[in-house]
């Protein structure tokens, strides 16, 4: 079927498509999904086209010749020097709201896309392909050769096989003007060295995360947030170091994902510090779930005596009384006070309700021994 046709829905009504070229096979990492496709007019609304390259490296080049390029299309576009090879995963009007999310400042030149790939331009391409994993554990051996605190975690051939770019992580700066001589006589090829972060190195390598789905930062995330542990204290996680890392081992993005919400119910709550005093007793506060909006206060500070749990509303309707002198019966509502049920294994029971079954053991082990013969009181 043509990516320009549509497939249509079995609806209701029997209106409702859906454009074959938005949702192209991709078997790349950040994927994007074009909803725009199909719309009349929308290749022409801008001439830029998104390729992507290998793991997650993407670049915008500008489609002069007017191919009719979509996605899943692979193109020969304009490298310095000579040519690289793509996959184009977006096209249309959609480009520019990408670029406009990377926010330049000053609108970059962008290179041409020279046309469709070739069978023999894709079979360079899968040639300088099956070198990349063979250079990078060379490159690894030279690099510790010459004492250098580095780790080499990726090596990606140009399409033409002129020029290889290395990404390296390294905690400081590093010194590579030796390890490019190196580089360069061993594989004969133009040296490009590129430093990245250790979620950058784990979004191009991939794999699955604890939740059972592939790792944010190998499908949609672009842009990499500062993580630190108060956004776990904000939402009560265990600071374990094993559970809050993740396979980068820095703390996990998704731990900046729900923060905001946790810090504005946090708002609606009632200080930690405030007690609450019934005629009865004082209360202290033990925990607190900050997303049903309920607190539990327990009447010592360090256990959980005597443990009740009200929302913060009636929190709050407390501290107010307390404020102004009054003491309130308990801390629940009379409509919501429920008597708690007994914790006496005694109830109800007797102290004296084994002593007859006693008695009656006891009797049963009289007569099992021989009975002694009646008493004569006649003489013989």
């Amino acid at each position: 079927m043509d990516n320009n046709q549509t497939l249509r829905h079995i609806s209701g009504d029997g209106h409702a498509t859906l454009c074959a070229a938005s949702c192209g096979r991709q078997d790349k990492q950040l994927n994007t999904y074009d909803y725009l496709a199909g719309v009349p007019g929308n290749l022409q609304a801008c001439d830029l086209v998104e390729v992507q390259f290998k793991n997650t490296r993407k670049a915008y080049f500008t489609n002069n010749n007017h191919l009719p390029l979509t996605k899943g299309d692979i193109v020969a576009v304009e490298a310095s020097p000579g040519h690289d090879i793509g996959v184009v995963s977006l096209t249309g009007s959609l480009v520019k709201r990408q670029i406009e999310k990377l926010g330049y400042k000053t609108p970059p030149e962008y290179k041409r896309i020279y046309r469709k790939a070739r069978p023999l331009d894709i079979d360079k391409w899968r040639e300088s392909q099956g070198l990349e994993q063979d250079t990078m554990i060379q490159a690894r051996q030279m690099a510790k050769d010459l004492g250098l605190e580095m780790k080499i975690g990726d090596v990606e051939y140009q399409a033409d096989g002129q020029k290889a770019i290395f990404y390296y992580i390294a905690d400081g700066r590093v010194d590579f003007r030796q390890l490019i001589r190196v580089l360069a006589d061993a594989f004969h090829v133009r040296i490009e060295m590129r430093q990245i972060g250790a979620r950058q190195e784990a979004g191009r390598i991939g794999g699955i995360g604890p939740c059972g789905r592939e790792l944010c930062c190998a499908t949609w995330m672009t842009r990499f947030n500062s993580v630190n542990t108060v956004a776990a204290r904000f939402q009560d996680i265990a600071p374990n170091p094993q559970k809050l890392a993740g396979q980068c081992a820095k703390l996990k993005c998704c731990l900046n994902y729900e923060v905001d919400q946790y810090i504005e119910a946090a708002r609606k709550q009632p200080s930690r510090e405030i007690e609450l005093e019934t005629q009865d007793a004082v209360y202290h506060f033990f925990k607190a779930d900050v997303l049903a909006g309920t607190v539990s206060y327990s009447t010592d500070r360090r256990l959980a005596t005597n443990l009740c749990t009200i929302s913060n509303e009636r929190a709050f309707e407390i501290i107010r009384m307390n404020r102004e002198g009054e003491r309130p019966l308990r801390l629940e509502r009379d409509a919501d006070y429920k008597p708690k049920p007994s914790t006496d294994l005694l109830e109800g029971q007797s102290l004296t309700r084994f002593d007859n079954q006693r008695r009656k053991r006891g009797g049963k082990k009289q007569g099992k021994g021989k009975q002694r013969p009646p008493h004569n009181n006649r003489k013989n």
